[in-house]
């Protein structure tokens, strides 16, 4: 899970804690979109793989 701070490793790392201000602040500063849409990326997506969101938030806000 994304949000046990015991364990850093690379699964941690590769995801977004949707309840974690901290990681959706660095995550949307990032991508240079608000924190609303990161939320609404995670809801629309179902997922909160760093990877998949970045593509999706790069789809909507590249128009």
């Amino acid at each position: 899970m994304a949000d046990n701070k015991s364990k850093k490793g690379q699964q941690d790392r590769s995801k977004v804690s949707g309840t974690e201000n901290y990681e959706i602040q660095y995550f949307k500063d990032k991508m240079g979109v608000t924190s609303q849409a990161v939320t609404g990326a995670i809801r629309a997506t179902g997922s909160n793989d760093r990877k998949t969101l970045e593509t999706y938030l790069k789809k909507r806000h590249s128009k």
